[in-house]
This record gives C-alpha cells, structure tokens and sequence, in this order.
C-alpha cells in the first residue's frame, strides 16, 4: 500500500472510512481498499472468473493509487447501501405528480451519495394557464427551488451535501429568468445550472436573426429573441457568479451512442456525463502521477491499468443497488461507466511540459487517445466473456462492446486528496495552500518540493512566501526553468483551458469536465469570446469562473467542485464536470 499524506488520511477519517452508530472510525484505509476491491470483484463470481485473484488486482491498484473509482463506490461498496454509482439523471414531465415523483427519486439518489441531473426544459413558463384549477402555472424556476430546498435537508450518504444540474433550453420563454436566477448569492446554492443550445440558436446568432420562444405545453411560439443578447446575458452572470455555463445539445447529441432510445437533454452536476432519463453513470480515475517512470510515460503500466479500471467499474454496475428501480433496467441495458483521469499536470512535470504550451495540448490529446482506444479494447474483451451491452444492436457502436461509453473527465474532488496528485487535467492552483473544506487543509506540491531540494533552492521560508500565491512566476528564489512547469490555473490563458479541454474531448465518449478559470480583471466581453470559442472547438460544454465571483471559494477556485465530493462533484458545470 502507497503511503497516504496528512491530506489524504483526513479525507479518508472524515468521508471515507467506516463509523459505528456513535460515530467512530472503525476502519483503517487499507481495510476500506480491501472492502472495496473485495465487493467489486466478488462480481466475477457471475461470469465465472477467479474473484480472488481479481480482488488482489482490484487491491494493489487501489491501495497502490494507481486508480480511484467515485466516491460513492469508496464509501458503499461492501456496506448495507451498495450504491456505486455517482451519477443520475431524472425525467421531470409537466406535471406535479411527475415533478414530485423527480424530488423523491432525487432525495433517495442524494442520500446514497449521488448526484443529479435534470432537464427541466418540459415545464410550462411561468404565468402559464393551468388547465384543471384555472389557475397559472409558477414556472422552472420556482419548481427549482423546492429542489434546491429538499437538497439543502439532506446530506449524501450523511457525509456530503447533494448536488444537481439544472438544465434549460434556450427556447424556453422562462430562460431570462432561468439565466438570473442565481443573481443572488446563497440562491439556489445546491444547483449547477446550464443553457441548453442547438443548431437552430447558433444558426440565428451567426445570421443576426431572432429565434423562437416556444411554449413546451402547447408547443406554440410565444415571442422570439436576439440569440446575441441571450448569450450577452448568460455571459455577464457567469461572469458575475460562474452559473450559467453552457451545454451544446446538439454536439452532445451527434455522439449519442443510442439515440433510438431519445435524445440526451440533461447530465450529471458537473457536466461530464450526459444521460438520458434514469440512467446512471459509475466513474474511476486514472492517476497519471503514478504512471511515468525516469521522465517517460510508462505506456505499458497505464494500459494495464486502463484494462483493470474498466473490468472494475463494469463489476461496480453488477454489485449496485440503485434507489431508483427505474434505473435498472436502463443501466442494466447501456452498462455507461466512465473512466477518467488525474494528475495531468503531475504528469506534465515528470515530463518536464509546461501546462501552459502547445506540447501539453498535443501531448494530452495522444495520452487521451491512448486511454480511449484502450478502455474500447477492454470492453470489446468484456463483451466476449459476458456478452455486449443488451442495446448494443441498437446502438452505433460497430462492434460489440459491454459498455455504450467508457470515458469520461470528470472533476475527481476529493479523490485527486486521496490519491495526492493534481486534479483532473487541471493546472494546479497554487503550490502550496489551505484548501477551504473539512475544517482547512493545508496542501503542498509534492513535486515542487522535490524539485526544490534537488536542485537546492527549497527553504520554509520559500514556502510561506508562496503560500496562497496564485503564481509562482515572479519568485525571484525559483530558477527560470522551473517556473513554467509550475504554472498555476491563472498564468493559463482562458483560451489555453478551451484548448486543453478540446483535445481531451476529442477522444472522450461522455464529456468533460474543466473550469475555465479567470483572473477577476477579466471583463464580460472575454467570458462571451470563451463561450463563443468553445462552440468553434466543438466542446459539448463549457463552465467559465472568475476569480472573486464567489464570495465563498474553496481554493480561490471554482466553490462548485466541493460540494459533492470525488468524481461527480457539486463542481464544474459542464465545461468540464465541469461542468
């Protein structure tokens, strides 16, 4: 077993490991990656494999840090919850038994540990007739809220706080009033929320036309509007809050792998995972951090690891027991997992690329690729020893796969703590800090630090000096050559984020999630260019946050990717995650 940090054993202590009903610890990390790879493998039992000698791989990677699933999996596997999956999506109809149906199905999923996504596109507007009471209906918004109010009660799996996505269509008449409904702080504190855009929006935009408003009960054009000051307005409350980001429906949809079962409209809390009703998503990250060897990639480790975390989370689908029934059967017949990454950054360093340069975007699209085209491999392997996905004949998957998707980057909250490597593909923040959840904790760069005593320039007194610093380039104690590997979320462009996002996109089947993040000296103007450029990069989403936009912020960084901790993070809208 790797050696686990300060950082990662608080984690652990306080979200992770086992208490009795007095609320003591009763587990050791080792005995919770025992658990787990126990649990997850007994799955092997059922298609005739060796448990035994697949719990002992499932272990040394786990306890090793080679490869982390969600964390729902860390906390239920092998408990009386058993629900791995971290993230859902819920139909919501235009009517209250359907809506109320959607909260109870939400506050069960929640207090399992998972996050939600809704599209609630289907609702009348606001002042709406209602039919049977004469009456006049409250609109998204309103129904919003009592979401967001039942969230706020309860905690995921008595650890964490839930997490939604919100999604409308632009077409919707309330989506003024959707795009400004978190222009108060503290509204809405438990939801994401994303524009919902296809075609026919972008086709107006670029001729200057105007677009129609359409009424989803009647399906009747209401009013029309100027697509540009719709996204000048979703850009001045991203940039005033970071919500909302935006979804590319249409891009999302172009790589649906089953698309004669409907169309996807909604996804998971931070964008990176787009479901369609009831579906479910169990996620996994690869840490890159432990995969390089004497300054090279260690192609060989990785791939073994990709093969093992795909077995693992197609196992992880098997042991589940999902609160919502409905989920069954279509997670059953899609078996979507996702598997992602971490320590991207980590990883560029042992390479010695810096984040900010057009080799780590080359660089990243190759490692992606690596990483798609094996978890393809290693489900088509899977499809010959326990047969395709049941809709696969349906799907546009030409050859059988036991999984309609394998990949997916999402945010990796907590779980990059665990596993003391950089999160997601993101650049670091600051190299060293105190991380604003749990009580405080303090975080310093591992490899920073190394490099510093090996090259003699470390000192504590260095290290307070570039405590909480959002850069390190103007320290004059660190050599020159050193300072571009350590680039932080603010010395990368917003327009280097899109690019890095855009390349890891283009060998992910689900999303990814990735804040494009801001100086708080970036105007309005530039978060509409950002929105603009990622629909150019044909990214299926993006989440833009200016530094400052939030009062409360966990690293000075986007307070969304704390609230639901691990893959499927109250994080990043889908930009990542996002989100």
């Amino acid at each position: 077993m790797s050696t686990l940090g300060t950082v990662a054993k608080t984690v652990l202590r306080r979200r992770y490991l086992r208490q009795d009903e007095n609320g003591t610890v009763v587990e050791t990390p080792d005995e919770l990656f025992h658990r787990v790879a126990r649990d997850v493998a007994s799955a092997e039992e059922a298609f005739g494999g060796d448990a035994d000698a697949v719990e002992a791989a499932f272990y040394d990677a786990l306890s090793g840090l080679d490869f982390l699933p969600n964390s729902p999996t860390l906390m239920n596997a092998g408990t009386d919850i058993e629900q791995l999956a971290a993230c859902f999506v819920l139909p919501i109809e235009d009517s209250l038994d359907s809506i109320f149906t959607a909260l109870k199905q939400a506050a069960l999923v929640h207090q399992s540990g998972g996050g939600t996504g809704f599209a609630f596109s289907n609702l009348r507007p606001q002042g709406d007739v209602v039919l049977k009471t004469g009456g006049v209906a409250s609109g998204p918004v309103s129904f919003m809220q009592i979401f967001d109010s039942a969230t706020e009660q309860i905690k995921q799996g008595g650890r964490r706080r839930g997490a939604n996505m919100a999604v409308l269509d632009a077409t919707h008449p309330d989506i003024e009033r959707f795009v400004t409904a978190k222009a108060d702080e503290g509204t809405l504190r438990n939801f994401n929320l994303s524009v919902g855009t296809d075609e026919p929006f972008w086709e107006a935009y670029d001729s200057g036309a105007r677009y129609d408003l359409v009424n989803p009960r009647t399906g009747a054009v209401v009013d029309q509007m100027d697509p540009a000051d719709v996204l000048a307005r979703i850009a001045e409350m991203a940039w005033a809050t970071g919500d909302p980001g935006m979804l590319f429906l249409d891009t999302i949809n172009e790589h649906n792998p089953t698309p004669a079962l409907g169309r996807l409209e909604a996804t998971n809390p931070c964008g990176e995972v787009p479901l369609l009703p009831y579906e479910a998503c169990v996620l996994g990250s690869i840490n890159l951090a432990t995969h390089t060897a004497d300054g090279e990639v260690d192609w060989a480790k990785l791939r073994e690891t990709v093969h093992l975390a795909v077995r693992f989370l197609d196992d992880a689908i098997e042991r589940s027991a999902f609160p919502v029934s409905e989920t069954d059967e279509i997670m059953n017949a899609n078996r979507k997992i996702g598997l992602g990454v971490m320590g991207f950054h980590d990883m560029l360093v042992d390479l010695r690329i810096p984040y900010a340069t057009s080799d780590a975007v080359e660089f990243g699209r190759d490692l992606m690729s690596f990483v798609h085209d094996e978890s393809w491999a290693a489900s088509r392997d899977l499809a010959e020893e326990r047969g395709p996905f049941p809709n696969w004949a349906d799907s546009t998957r030409e050859r059988p796969m036991r999984n309609a998707t394998t990949t997916t980057i999402a945010p990796t909250g907590t779980i990059s703590l665990i596993a003391g490597c950089s999160a997601s593909i993101e650049p670091i923040y600051n190299v060293a800090y105190t991380k604003h959840v749990l009580g405080g904790l303090a975080v310093v760069n591992d490899r920073f630090v190394d490099m510093a005593k090996e090259r003699g320039f470390y000192s504590e007194d260095l290290l307070e000096a570039v405590h909480g610093r959002t850069s390190i380039q103007d320290v004059e104690e660190i050599p020159d050559d050193v300072k571009p590997l350590f680039q932080t979320a603010h010395d990368v462009s917003g327009a280097h984020h899109l690019r890095v996002q855009a390349a890891f996109q283009d060998h992910v089947d689900n999303a990814v999630s990735k804040t494009v993040n801001l100086p708080q000296s970036a105007s309005i103007g530039d978060v509409e260019d950002l929105f603009l450029t990622a629909r150019d990069l044909g990214l299926k989403g993006v989440t833009v946050f200016r530094s400052g936009a939030k009062s409360e912020q966990v690293l000075g960084d986007d307070p969304r990717k704390e609230q639901c901790v691990g893959e499927c993070s109250y994080t990043t809208p889908p930009n990542s995650d996002s989100r």
